[in-house]
């Protein structure tokens, strides 16, 4: 076999091996829930959520004083509103 075509045979079953795992990603679509007669992302609602749920965190860590001592306070808030948002989503969808 010459060099250029073990190349193409080399790279054609990298592209082959690279796109396996992408054959999980056939399900039945995304989950979506209707709102005001339109179809919304799930993941939409969720930031939503976490970005309520962190700010009533943040509530809670201003009235107990937790709010003055946190350092970073930006990344702290967006981090809770991430976990809070993967939470509804784990728990309210499944995935």
């Amino acid at each position: 076999m010459p060099r250029r075509q073990a190349g193409a045979l080399l790279r054609a079953g990298a592209v082959i091996f690279a796109a396996l795992p992408l054959a999980g990603c056939l399900s039945a679509g995304a989950p979506a829930i209707p709102l005001f007669g339109a179809y919304f992302p799930s993941w939409l609602l969720c930031a939503f959520i976490g970005i309520l749920g962190a700010v009533v965190v943040r509530l809670i860590f201003i009235r107990a004083g937790i709010d003055d001592a946190l350092p970073i306070r930006l990344p702290v808030y967006i981090c809770i509103a991430a976990a809070i948002g993967f939470a509804v989503s784990l728990l309210g969808f499944g995935r």
